[in-house]
């Protein structure tokens, strides 16, 4: 069972930044895909963006230019860097990770607002 815990959400003007870290329980340098989604209220988990073991990242268009996803394998944690957040951006984010199984974190609450 692979344990992920995120941290780093909180309360942010628009146009501010944050940075997400996910760190996992094992090594993670064989874990092939790792990622973040997130989760506004009312509406259905949608896709953030995704990382793979050789650093290939993929990004929903909505967050394209203005989030970074990283991971540092030393450390067994992935990282999302958020820029310019828009009110839109509000929501629990999650990271995740693909071995035989997801597994999924608990999720950090982030929240624009002015």
């Amino acid at each position: 069972q692979v344990q992920l815990v995120e941290s780093g959400g909180g309360w942010v003007q628009p146009g501010g930044s944050l940075r997400l870290s996910c760190a996992a329980s094992i090594n993670i340098f064989s874990i092939k895909y790792m990622g973040w989604y997130r989760q506004a209220p009312g509406k259905e988990r949608e896709f953030v963006s995704t990382i793979t073991s050789s650093g290939m990242t993929n990004y929903a268009d909505s967050v394209k230019g203005r989030f970074t996803i990283s991971r540092d394998n030393d450390k067994n944690t992935v990282y999302l860097q958020m820029n310019s957040l828009k009110p839109e951006d509000t929501a629990v984010y999650s990271c995740n990770a693909v071995t035989i199984i997801v597994h999924w974190g608990q999720g950090t609450q982030v929240t624009v607002s002015s």
